[in-house]
């Protein structure tokens, strides 16, 4: 990556309901003028940062495709709103819709070739919902690990839940009874989850994840805002959530995929699969939520199904 050809800057973002001078951090991967459309990446958490996903950096050496990272409001680089902590109201969906928009404009990239969508997790979740809006320049549609709507989410994660071994579900079971959840009981348990379905990389955590578990650590604002203490435990703004009635509208050539063991499980993953009018599905054997994670093996692989998806003429 050292010799990558890349950019980094902020952009002013004006949210009309705060007083706080905001802005959006972004980091670009290889040239935006070598007319390749430019392959946008959403992170996931909601507020999880950009670097877990910066293996799709190959993009650009392997397929010229420029890469644009960026950290989403509230995380990471990007401008930290503590004081929204808890406003529901706040933190929702369009929110993150009028950033995004706000990015490809001011970075002039719905014109010429136009631009891709990548998002894990939230990020596909956010990237679904943009994608229904039929944006002009979108050109082709990545949703990682996405989920369709938060109620499909929530009985994933409980299929997976009986999986676990007892005394661990008892334990999430004990700190959602007395809403403990800063405990070593449920955290340990969490832990448990997290090295079946969240990532399976030896040892973990990878290094690519470090920054991640770092901004979700170091400020909560957004992702329990938003989520909840746990992907094992959803109180946030996203309850409720869903984009399935929107998924018809997308107009894009859309490939999804999922792991094996992905928290992101298989009922979660059908509707966008089922309602997305062109659209591929691959899931990945043996891997997690973060398959590109797992293994430098997968990471290859997923990056270059991801490409050649892409480039697919």
């Amino acid at each position: 990556m050292v010799d990558l050809p890349t950019k980094e800057g902020t952009i002013p973002f004006n949210i009309p309901s705060i007083d706080t001078h905001c802005f959006t951090w972004y980091k670009i991967i290889g040239d935006l003028s070598s007319g390749a459309p430019p392959v946008v990446v959403l992170h996931g958490g909601p507020g999880a940062g950009h670097e877990y996903l910066l293996p799709f950096a190959d993009l650009w050496p392997l397929y010229g495709l420029p890469v644009v990272f960026y950290d989403q409001i509230g995380c990471a680089a990007s401008t930290h709103l503590p004081q929204t902590a808890g406003d529901k109201s706040f933190w929702q969906e369009s929110l993150f819709i009028a950033e995004l928009d706000n990015l490809l404009d001011t970075l002039k990239l719905r014109d010429g070739p136009g631009f891709h969508i990548l998002g894990q997790s939230w990020g596909g979740m956010l990237g679904s919902a943009f994608a229904a809006s039929k944006p002009r320049g979108l050109r082709r549609l990545v949703l990682a690990s996405s989920l369709a709507s938060k109620e499909l989410t929530i009985k994933g994660v409980e299929l997976l839940r009986r999986e676990l071994p007892e005394e661990t579900q008892k334990a999430l079971e004990e700190a959602e009874r007395t809403g403990d959840f800063d405990g070593p009981g449920y955290q340990e348990a969490v832990g448990v989850f997290y090295a079946k379905h969240l990532c399976l990389a030896k040892p973990f955590p990878p290094p690519e994840l470090l920054p991640t578990l770092k901004h979700l650590s170091e400020d909560k604002t957004v992702y329990m805002t938003m989520n909840g203490p746990s992907a094992l435990t959803s109180t946030g703004s996203l309850l409720g959530w869903t984009v399935i009635p929107r998924l018809s509208q997308i107009e894009a050539p859309t490939l999804v995929y999922n792991g094996e063991f992905d928290t992101s499980h298989e009922i979660a993953t059908q509707p966008l699969f089922q309602y997305i009018p062109h659209v591929r599905w691959v899931t990945f054997p043996g891997a997690s939520h973060m398959c590109h994670l797992d293994t430098p093996e997968l990471r290859e692989r997923i990056v270059r199904v991801v490409g050649g998806f892409l480039s697919w003429k």
